[in-house]
């Protein structure tokens, strides 16, 4: 029997949420076929068998958030029982009736004790022999995760919970179901009379029973939800915002993206030009391209470009690693390949790994402002407005540009308004640089 084991999903990832189940108990799995999908604050990723075998036992339910090296399930492999030293299961040890020696010396048969055999759920004695609390302590050591916690929460005795799982098991199924049932024996204590409370408060209450529609967050909105708590808990943000002048670079894209399209086969969008500004103003101003861990500030060499991909049901953050390195035309190609695999559930650990700076297109859906979370444990994050044609004054007379904006959040611990004041007005001078010198690749 071999236990499987929550992997490292991320150089940064210290749990993972169980989603779906792939497999069950009871099916024959092979070397790499995926057993579960794990959700992390980076990525949904499917955990593989390790070896041929059978799945003889799930120990972490769907839905439920456990530290990386927690046993998750294990595979008995092939040819191999489910006990092969020959010793029998806690739950089966437990239906074993004490046989206790005769005067002579002798053990009493089985079928001699069958009227006085204890029921598999009743706990052992305190006091009793060296077997029964090494019983005991197999049996406890043997609950999943997720059962342990929810009796904890509910002072709850495990001895009293009958299980439903293989062999007796119980599982956290079993355990909600008899504090459900607890619930709902009468109670012999009088209830308190309510606290009083105003007519407004009452019709609060009442109206949001009947008409609110509750739906489950699910398993990825849990996480971004607890991701983004953490990031404004831990990292003091601040914010600012330049606009800048994008005229040419507009007129720029214009000429090119039909040619573009035919040459290259995907679309030139504006995201390449700002990730490519980014970049450059990163290398001038690298306290933007590091992070703070324990009090140090960890300057990363390498710069590696995050970018948001929302869908309806999950956000991605993929990385574009030495963004730097890369023309316009590279950019543009890295893009569209994380952003359409993203989409699609097809990103790799790889992808998602690395990331030094992000760089949020709020833009896309029409935004003009916004203050974005940071994506941590980077030192800033970067959002890109939508481009708008308004009046603005060229030269003191009044001309219809194209306008964007640009906001950034920062980590106050390491970065102030000053240096990222000037990392701002970097990006800005090259964004309003691109024009028609500009060399896509």
């Amino acid at each position: 029997m071999m236990d499987v084991v929550l992997p490292q999903l991320g150089e940064s990832v210290t749990e993972g949420t169980l989603n779906k189940w792939l497999k069950q108990p009871g099916d024959v799995v092979h070397k790499y076929d995926p057993l579960v999908e794990v959700i992390t604050d980076k990525v949904t990723a499917e955990v593989p068998a390790d070896y041929d075998g059978t799945l003889t036992e799930i120990l972490v339910a769907e839905g439920e958030t456990v530290a990386v090296g927690t046993v998750i399930c294990r595979i008995s492999a092939v040819g191999e029982s489910d006990r092969t030293d020959g010793a029998l299961d806690p739950i089966q040890m437990a239906k074993v009736p004490t046989r206790e020696a005769r005067p002579d010396g002798e053990m009493p048969s089985t079928a001699a004790l069958n009227d006085g055999e204890r029921p598999a759920a009743q706990p052992a004695p305190m006091g009793g022999s060296a077997e029964d609390v090494a019983q005991q302590t197999d049996m406890k050591r043997r609950y999943s995760p997720a059962v342990l916690r929810l009796a904890e929460e509910h002072g709850l005795d495990l001895a009293r919970v009958r299980g439903s799982g293989t062999g007796g098991r119980i599982t956290r199924r079993d355990v909600l179901a008899f504090v459900q049932a607890q619930s709902q024996t009468p109670s012999p204590v009088e209830p308190l009379a309510p606290l009083p409370a105003s007519p407004a408060g009452n019709a609060a209450t009442v109206g949001a029973a009947a008409e609110d529609n509750i739906v489950d967050a699910g398993t990825i909105r849990k996480t971004i939800a607890k991701k983004m708590l953490e990031s404004k808990q831990t990292a003091p943000h601040a914010w600012t915002m330049v606009e800048a002048d994008v005229t040419s670079l507009v007129d720029f894209r214009q000429r090119k993206k039909a040619e573009f399209k035919r040459n290259e086969g995907i679309d030139l969008t504006y995201l390449p030009f700002f990730i490519k500004a980014v970049a450059e103003a990163l290398k001038q101003f690298p306290l933007l391209n590091a992070s703070w861990v324990e009090n140090q500030i960890h300057m990363h060499r390498s710069i590696n470009i995050s970018i948001a991909v929302a869908t309806d049901e999950a956000l991605s953050v993929p990385v574009i690693h030495h963004a730097d390195r890369l023309s316009l035309g590279g950019l543009a190609h890295a893009v569209n390949d994380l952003a359409a695999r993203a989409r699609s559930g097809r990103l790799q650990m790889a992808d998602i790994e690395g990331g030094t700076f992000t760089v949020n297109n709020t833009g896309a859906f029409g935004s003009v402002l916004s203050q974005p979370i940071i994506n941590m444990p980077q030192a800033a994050i970067l959002s890109v407005e939508s481009i708008v044609k308004r009046p603005v004054v060229v030269n003191d007379a009044i001309a219809i540009r194209s306008m964007v904006n640009l906001c950034l959040s920062l980590d106050h611990r390491l970065l102030d308004g000053w240096v990222s004041g000037q990392f701002l007005q970097a990006v800005k001078s090259r964004l309003e640089g691109f024009g028609e010198d500009t060399v896509l690749y």
